[in-house]
């Protein structure tokens, strides 16, 4: 479907491995095939002892997480067209001021790399992952797609925050819109036709006739049950994308105040006009109201199926549908998933649309780097991803086609088989970050200090990444292609070396030493390559005045452990599910990267960056 006010849209991931895999965290992530894409948040820790290293924001007595905070909301306050120029300012302070106050650092930007044997004929993916493909018209040999994922979390689309679980959500069930196979050009999924009102305020959609796996024909009030759950139930992880200024913003009523606020039952801004009819009005325009709507927790489910909102007994609990239980409108229907070691799904034979092709799609989830080699080189997985250890950049035959992707051959494999192949820059940075409860500003500038990104896409990420000194990538940057080479121009830790002088003076300046250090825990996700990124770090400040501990962990436990505000310092990584600025930034700012209040009254990043803001009141 057209687009009519260029909409964009986004989400998260996570990063987990090697050049294989990313996750991460707020949108979706997760690893499907094994090669990790993933939304991810990150948080960080940082103890407001800064030290003044010539950072400064230049704007008064403002310190950074203030003009961050300041910042967010000045865009919220303009969300008009003609107000394009000032949210640009805006967002442009708030990199400012994550890159100053060192709340997070950057490291690359991501390539999604896929590789799959002659056995399958699929699609090549676009700039948004390839946990966007639907594999309604993938086919396999003997019909059954075998794939590689990391641990899923949870089958209910309102809960869906990573791209492990949204790779299988996205099978079963179905939106409006969609981006077919992660090509970021909007589309028709369950609507035919959208009118949108002269002050852009009120949508109305068409939607065609599709069946749910349970039988029931698909309504208008389906939608309106399934975007009220999205906002009501105390299990949804999204009602921001539905509710908050920056997302769609939908009409509604609230009652309670401050963090006891809570929507009003049945009095959101979306109606069935009649059985095929749905009405959403917004409280102001957003020209990327399309591009939200593809995300997974907008998807259609029947009227009642969960008794989690007022009004609806359910047929089931919110645990069985996050478990055991999935009825959507899409072209696979729910088989089975056994906890941490498969999933799967099989073909819908009503499905509205063209397909599947395929009879079943199986998961298997490995997340250990060597077990993904040995999967694929006993050919269990028709598509897959190469962890970084085992990867050799050499072995690729490619050519650049009409999108920029690469696509040609990776070979020979530890088996001898030569594999097809696809390279494609995605919209995705994966990052160190901070919890602030934990982690002074000085230590985190001084690892900023020692870091040489060069350094690590190189000898740890095989090359397969590119330098990441912004959040934002540099193809949506705020302010454009002069203003990102100009925020680079202007890194202040010393970009692509390894600055132990400036390390070392910024942490004597807040008082440690080697005798007396900082003491700080790295949590990476199970995976070679951040482990050893991890360790170069570790060595690069073990004598200048930081202690650097290490750990691994399984993503799910880190996620877990961030929410709760337990990490001080991690990896993870954030894929953009539309190419928008805000979609990445709303998790830096600093009333919402409060850990005592999400994942429920709050969806930032785990930095606890507030805390700098409430020491200083």
């Amino acid at each position: 479907m057209p687009n009519d006010n260029g909409v964009s849209r986004r989400s998260f991931l996570k990063a987990t491995s090697a050049g294989a895999a990313t996750a991460a965290v707020a949108g979706c992530f997760g690893g499907d095939e094994g090669n990790g894409d993933g939304n991810g948040d990150g948080n960080g820790n940082g103890n407001e002892s800064g030290n003044g290293n010539g950072n400064g924001n230049g704007d008064g007595d403002l310190s950074n997480v203030e003009k961050a905070q300041q910042a967010w909301e000045r865009a919220q306050d303009n969300p008009a067209p003609e107000d394009e120029e000032t949210r640009m300012e805006a967002y442009l302070e708030m990199e400012e001021a994550i890159r100053d106050d060192m709340i997070l650092l950057p490291l690359y930007h991501g390539l999604t790399e896929r590789f799959w044997y002659d056995t399958v004929e699929v699609e090549p993916t676009g700039s948004l992952g390839s946990h966007r493909q639907q594999h309604n018209e993938t086919t396999t040999e003997d019909g059954t797609l075998n794939l590689i994922n990391s641990g899923v979390s949870s089958l209910d689309p309102i809960q869906s925050t990573d791209t492990a679980s949204g790779v299988i959500i996205n099978q079963v069930y179905e939106n409006l819109v969609h981006y077919p196979n992660g090509v970021p050009e909007v589309e028709n999924q369950l609507v035919e036709e959208v009118n949108v009102s002269d002050d852009l305020l009120t949508y109305t959609f068409t939607i065609k006739e599709a069946q749910f796996h349970d039988g029931s024909e698909l309504t208008a009030s389906d939608f309106v049950y399934a975007w009220r759950r999205l906002a009501e139930s105390t299990a949804s992880e999204r009602a921001n994308f539905l509710v908050e200024p920056g997302f769609l913003a939908v009409e509604h009523e609230t009652e309670g105040e401050g963090e006891e606020a809570t929507i009003v039952p049945d009095s959101l801004g979306v109606e069935a006009v009649d059985d095929r009819t749905i009405e959403m009005r917004i409280t102001e325009p957003q020209p990327s109201t399309l591009d939200i709507l593809t995300y997974d927790s907008f998807a259609a489910m029947p009227e009642g199926l969960v008794g989690d909102i007022e009004g609806y007994d359910g047929e089931y609990s919110q645990e069985q549908i996050s478990q055991e239980v999935m009825v959507g409108c899409g072209p696979f229907q729910f088989d089975m998933w056994e906890g941490g070691t498969e999933v799967q799904v099989t073909a819908f034979d009503n499905y509205h649309g063209s397909g599947p092709e395929l009879d079943a799609i199986h998961w298997q989830i490995i997340e250990d780097d060597e077990a993904i080699r040995t999967y694929y080189n006993e050919r269990n997985a028709d598509i897959f991803g190469i962890p970084t250890p085992f990867y050799d950049q050499d072995k690729i035959e490619a050519e650049e086609d009409d999108m920029g992707r690469q696509i040609g051959t990776y070979g020979e494999l530890e088996n001898g088989d030569t594999v097809n192949y696809l390279g494609v820059s995605e919209m995705s940075t994966f990052y160190f970050a901070f919890n602030a409860r934990y982690a002074d500003k000085a230590v985190r500038q001084a690892i900023a200090y020692v870091t040489d990104h060069e350094e690590l896409i190189n000898q740890v990420f095989a090359g397969r990444g590119v330098e990441a000194f912004s959040f934002t990538p540099p193809g949506i940057f705020p302010g454009g292609n002069e203003a990102y080479q100009t925020f680079v121009e202007e890194w202040p830790y010393t970009p692509n070396e390894t600055d132990r002088e400036g390390a070392q003076q910024v942490l004597e300046e807040a008082g440690f030493t080697p005798d007396e250090p900082a003491e700080l825990t790295l949590t990476t996700y199970e995976s070679e390559v951040f482990n050893e990124a991890a360790t170069i770090t570790r060595d690069k400040v073990a004598d200048l005045g930081i202690e650097l501990e290490l750990e691994q962990s399984e993503f799910n436990t880190l996620i877990s452990r961030g929410e709760d505000g337990e990490l001080q310092f991690y990896s993870l990584g954030w894929i953009w599910s539309y190419p928008s600025i805000a979609y990445g930034l709303f998790g830096f700012e600093p009333e919402n990267t409060n850990t005592e209040k999400i994942p429920e009254d709050a969806d930032g990043y785990y930095l606890d960056w507030q805390v700098e803001m409430e020491s200083e009141e």
